[in-house]
């Protein structure tokens, strides 16, 4: 029987856990998070991840916290080999078809290193301190799914129609379409086991 070898990944700070250092100026800072991504490649990481987070954690504070996409574009050029992550992109932060051109523009970016990880959202200060409007779980779960229908066929389809109980989408083109084939891998998140779980067994992977 064939073994698979275990891969290594790394959080990277990017201040979310008040992790970066206050002395520094943001310049300073993500040339912080830069360089910890290229030690990580250095030394033998196989991926590195980041939080798709605009408030801290314990608690929101005035404090730098980079956002996931922007950052994660510029470490696809500051390092080679590297896969690229997130734990996990809110779904409700972006339109799944605009969530799905960035995957696919990083994805080409980086020459096929995306690990896309999406999951329905929780943390309500930062849903409402960003105007966005925070729903009961059960909903935000379901928005989820539909979501990865879309980003799926956006990533693999020539034409997406599709007409949901949250989103609607008529005649969208996505191009550039990721590097991976038939797409990159999809890590779903999630605390609510029963929904989650059937989302998992049904698009999570490849």
């Amino acid at each position: 029987m064939k073994s698979s070898r275990i891969r290594f990944g790394l959080v990277i700070p990017q201040g979310w856990h008040l992790d970066l250092p206050e002395n520094l100026s943001p310049v300073e800072q993500y040339g912080l998070i830069e360089r910890t991504a290229r030690e990580a490649e250095g030394i033998g990481f196989d991926s590195v991840w980041l939080y798709d987070h605009f408030h801290t954690v314990p608690e929101p504070r005035p404090y730098s916290c980079f956002e996931c996409w922007s950052t994660l574009m510029a470490l696809a050029k500051a390092t080679r080999r590297l896969r690229l992550g997130q734990i996990v992109t809110c779904n409700s932060y972006r339109q799944p078809s605009h969530l799905a051109k960035i995957a696919s523009i990083l994805d080409v970016v980086s020459n096929g290193r995306l690990e896309f990880g999406i999951g329905a959202g929780w943390y309500e200060h930062e849903y409402l301190g960003y105007g966005y409007e925070f729903r009961r779980a059960s909903v935000r779960i379901g928005m989820l799914e539909e979501a990865v229908q879309i980003i799926k066929s956006l990533w693999t389809e020539e034409v997406t129609n599709f007409e949901g109980r949250y989103y609607r989408l008529k005649e969208a083109y996505n191009y550039p379409k990721p590097v991976q084939t038939p797409h990159p891998p999809i890590l779903i998140g999630g605390e609510e086991e029963k929904l989650t779980l059937r989302m998992v067994a049904k698009h999570a992977g490849r």
